[in-house]
C-alpha cells in the first residue's frame, strides 16, 4: 500500500464529523432539554471518532465519498456513547469518568443517563434512515439496517457485554474471552467498516473483505484497550485505568499477559492489511488506521 498522511486524514474526517454531529442533535434549549443536554454532553466531549470515522474509510476503501455516508457515520458514534453512557452506569461498571470529565450519571443521575442512552440509540436509527436521499441505491439501507442492529444487539454488543459481566471474577476459557471482545467490541467495528462500503454500492467480495478486516481490527482494538488499562492512566486514558482489574474483568492479559496479548494485537493488525491488499490504493487509509490502533495511547 502507499502511503496516507494519517493525522491529516484523521482530523479532516474527525471534523466532518464532529460538525455533522453537532447539526443532528437536538439543541440544549429544546424541550425536554434535560435530556438532550445529556445527550449532548457525552456525544460532544471528544473522542477519537474512530467508529465514525471507520465508516467513512470503508466507503472510500470502494470508491464512495464521505459525504455520501455522513449520516450513517453519525450514527455509529451515536450507537457507540450510548452504550458508554450505559456501561458507566452503577449497575454495570461504575465509572466515574469519560473522555476525561465526569460520566453521565455523575452529572445527570442515573434516570436521565439512561434515557439519553435510548435516546441516542433511537436517532442513530434515524439518521441511518435518513441516509437513502444520499446514496445511489436506497434499497441498500434495509441491508445496513440490519448490520447495525445485529451488531448492536444480543448478536453482537449486547451479548458480549452480558457474557462480560457474567464472566466478572471467573476464571474463564480463552474461547470465551474471544467471544466477548468480538461480540461487545468487535462487531460494531466490523459493522463500520460494512456500513460504509455497502451505502457506497461495494461488490460484494469487497465488502466481505473489509468486514473480515473490520472483525480482526475490532479484535485488535479490544486487546490493545486491555494493555492500555494496565499501563496507563487517568490523564492519557480520560478513565480511570485499572478498573479491569479491580473488578475481576476478562482480559487479553490477565489471561495470557501483556507480552502475549501486544504479540496478538500486532499479528491481527498484521492480517488486517493482508485483507485489504486485494482493495487497492484506496484502502490505504484503513491500513494506517490498523496501525493507528495498534500504537495508540489512549
Amino acid at each position: 500500500m502507499s502511503s496516507v498522511d494519517l493525522a491529516a486524514y484523521l482530523k479532516d474526517r474527525r471534523t466532518l464529523v464532529d460538525e455533522a454531529l453537532e447539526r443532528v442533535l437536538p439543541a440544549e434549549d429544546v424541550l425536554p432539554a434535560t435530556v438532550h443536554r445529556a445527550m449532548r454532553y457525552s456525544v460532544l466531549a471528544g473522542g477519537k471518532r474512530l467508529r465514525p470515522i471507520l465508516v467513512i474509510a470503508g466507503a472510500e476503501a470502494v470508491g464512495g465519498a464521505a459525504r455520501e455516508v455522513l449520516p450513517a457515520a453519525c450514527a455509529l458514534e451515536l450507537i457507540h456513547t450510548y452504550s458508554l453512557i450505559h456501561d458507566d452506569l452503577p449497575a454495570m461498571d461504575d465509572d466515574d469518568y469519560r473522555r476525561g470529565r465526569l460520566t453521565s450519571h455523575k452529572v445527570f443521575g442515573e434516570a436521565v443517563a439512561i434515557l439519553a442512552g435510548d435516546a441516542l440509540l433511537t436517532l442513530a436509527f434515524k439518521l441511518v434512515a435518513e441516509n437513502a436521499a444520499l446514496v445511489r441505491d436506497p434499497r441498500v439501507l434495509r441491508d445496513v439496517v440490519a448490520e447495525l442492529a445485529d451488531a448492536a444487539g444480543t448478536f453482537g454488543m449486547v451479548g458480549g457485554q452480558v457474557v462480560d459481566i457474567e464472566s466478572e471474577g471467573k476464571t474463564i476459557t480463552p474461547a470465551t474471552l474471544e467471544y466477548i471482545h468480538l461480540h461487545k467490541t468487535a462487531a460494531l467495528i466490523r459493522a463500520a467498516l460494512r456500513v460504509g462500503a455497502l451505502l457506497a454500492g461495494g461488490a460484494p467480495p469487497a465488502v466481505e473483505a473489509i468486514g473480515d478486516a473490520g472483525r480482526d481490527l475490532g479484535l485488535a482494538f479490544q486487546i490493545v484497550d486491555d494493555i492500555l488499562d494496565v499501563e496507563g492512566s487517568l490523564e492519557e486514558l480520560g478513565k480511570t485505568a485499572g478498573s479491569d482489574a479491580r473488578k475481576q474483568k476478562a482480559t487479553y492479559p490477565a489471561l495470557h499477559g501483556v507480552p502475549a496479548s501486544r504479540r496478538e494485537a500486532q499479528r491481527l493488525v498484521a492480517r488486517v492489511k493482508e485483507r485489504l491488499a486485494a482493495l487497492g490504493p484506496r484502502a490505504t487509509p484503513l491500513g494506517a488506521l490498523a496501525d493507528y490502533v495498534l500504537e495508540r495511547k489512549n
